[in-house]
């Protein structure tokens, strides 16, 4: 049963992973490159569907890997797994206090009422994004060698 856990867990933090890298490696480019007002639309729109569903995902994956560690606790690799669920509970409090106040801003812009500075704001969620998508790689990475 622990290891059908492991293996669970291991794929939902995985395409999480997927998910965000996608996010800061694929669509934000393709955005950036639309004409006009287009990027930023698409923007607002993938913050307003990915708000919904990424609290979600990482809180879950963070309750999965509690319970693997604790689950696993005298089990080989478990050590790595509390540690991916420090990362994974580091990007929980980045996102909270990083990147979600600027995704709330952000999803509700249109051409008409977005502030002078909203480039600057979108570049400054990249940075922190790219952040916090190299912390949960960490973590994967970590869970993956759990495995092991």
């Amino acid at each position: 049963m622990l290891n059908a856990l492991e293996v669970f867990t291991t794929v939902v933090v995985g395409v999480m992973v997927g998910v965000e890298f996608s996010v800061a490696f694929v669509m934000n480019p393709i955005f950036s490159a639309l004409p006009e007002d287009s990027g930023q639309l698409g923007r607002a729109h993938g913050g307003r569907v990915l708000g919904v569903v990424m609290p979600v995902w990482y809180i879950g994956s963070l309750v999965l890997v509690g319970v693997w560690a604790v689950a696993g606790w005298h089990h080989h690799g478990t050590g790595l797994a509390v540690t991916a669920g420090a990362l994974l509970l580091l990007s929980v409090v980045m996102s909270l206090a990083l990147l979600v106040p600027i995704n709330n801003r952000t999803k509700a812009w249109t051409p008409d009422n977005r502030p002078a500075d909203w480039k600057e704001q979108m570049n400054r969620w990249d940075r922190y994004h790219y952040v916090r998508v190299a912390v949960i790689i960490a973590a994967f990475a970590l869970l993956v060698t759990a495995l092991g």
